[in-house]
């Protein structure tokens, strides 16, 4: 048999893997990371865990991870139990443990668009069926068609993120409620940026208790600049995270992830202490752009969505050819920017005005 007669799934021929630019650049703000790598300190902590992970290597690590899940629980407070808590390798498996749990042939996932590209990828990968419904023109989530369209679709999950990427957009509560009150199934409240929220909005898990078909996700790869740690956690009920352990695969979360994200975890106040910094820089950033006469989404994220550009892709390479690289995502004609240091920011705002200048010219 040829390569090319491989009996590759129909759906996946001619797909290309997902992935955003990964380029040697000097300016990177195109994947949400924390610009702020751990102190020294921290990272020799780090480096200790995993050495001393290293001396039993020989074994399996705890496949349900109870020492990390605990921390996690204290970590996300509001009376959560280790045995409401699951944890995986980044938010990005714990969701597609969700639709392998709750999803699957037969079976629909709905979310509200524009929202994180990698939840079709996620219904595709566990053969479940993908629909979405519009945002409305503030990429809010307008509860009555919310309702209408889950009333239609009936979907076994929802996803909905808050704040939402590439938007920016947070969900308040009665949004969320809404939601639970009439999905058939599961709804899953992404929370990967909840950190970077606004003063006064709320997170879901504080709903929790009311609803056991309702699950919370975070992750540590950007608030806790823990990207390339790679763990992230689901809250729920106990029944909810009894399905996932399933579904999950035997000693899923190695000895050395488990150790080092305890260790990220215990000095949670150092690994914060940038976010508010961002936060700030992030308001700064989205007051300039519209000083500079584009339309910004409100964020209460690490991130900024801006346009609209009649050519979004030449604005973007314009950018790149000064060193300076950010995202090529969302609806048609806008862009999005990371929120960096205070350097890196002024790097972009230069380019950014060359590149306007430009392509007005």
């Amino acid at each position: 048999m040829t390569a090319a007669a491989l009996p590759l799934r129909p759906e996946l021929v001619g797909v290309t893997p997902y992935g955003a630019p990964q380029l040697d650049v000097p300016v990177q703000l195109n994947v949400n990371e924390n610009p702020y790598p751990p102190s020294e300190r921290v990272a020799d902590a780090i480096g200790e865990a995993a050495r001393q992970a290293a001396k039993s290597l020989n074994r399996y690590p705890d496949r349900e991870a109870h020492a990390l899940r605990a921390d996690l629980a204290g970590y996300l407070g509001h009376g959560l139990r280790v045995d409401r808590v699951w944890a995986a390798n980044g938010s990005n498996e714990v969701m597609l443990q969700v639709l392998q749990a709750f999803g699957g042939p037969g079976r629909t996932a709905l979310s509200f668009a524009p929202t994180y590209s990698m939840y079709p990828e996620y219904a595709r990968d566990t053969a479940t069926r993908w629909t979405t419904a519009a945002r409305s023109a503030d990429f809010d989530v307008d509860i009555d068609s919310a309702v209408r369209v889950i009333e239609s679709e009936r979907p076994h999950v929802v996803f909905a993120a808050s704040p939402n990427n590439p938007t920016g957009t947070a969900l308040p509560l009665d949004t969320v409620k809404a939601l639970c009150d009439v999905a058939p199934g599961v709804v899953v409240v992404d929370e990967a940026y909840a950190e970077f929220r606004r003063a006064g909005t709320p997170s879901a898990l504080s709903l929790l208790d009311d609803y056991p078909n309702l699950a919370v996700t975070r992750t540590m790869s950007k608030a806790f600049a823990f990207a390339g740690g790679r763990v992230g956690c689901l809250a729920s009920s106990s029944e909810f995270v009894d399905a996932l352990r399933v579904v999950r695969l035997p000693y899923h979360l190695s000895a050395v992830t488990q150790a080092i994200a305890r260790v990220a975890l215990a000095n949670a106040p150092e690994l914060l202490a940038r976010v508010d910094d961002l936060r700030v820089e992030r308001d700064a950033t989205v007051g300039w752009l519209r000083a500079q006469g584009l339309t910004v989404a409100d964020s209460d994220a690490n991130f900024a969505l801006f346009g609209r550009f009649a050519d979004r892709r030449l604005v973007w390479q314009g950018l790149l050819d000064r060193g300076v690289l950010i995202r090529e995502t969302g609806p048609d004609g806008w862009l999005r920017v990371s929120i960096g240091t205070p350097g890196e920011m002024t790097a972009f705002k230069s380019a950014l005005t060359t590149v306007l200048q430009e392509v007005a010219g």
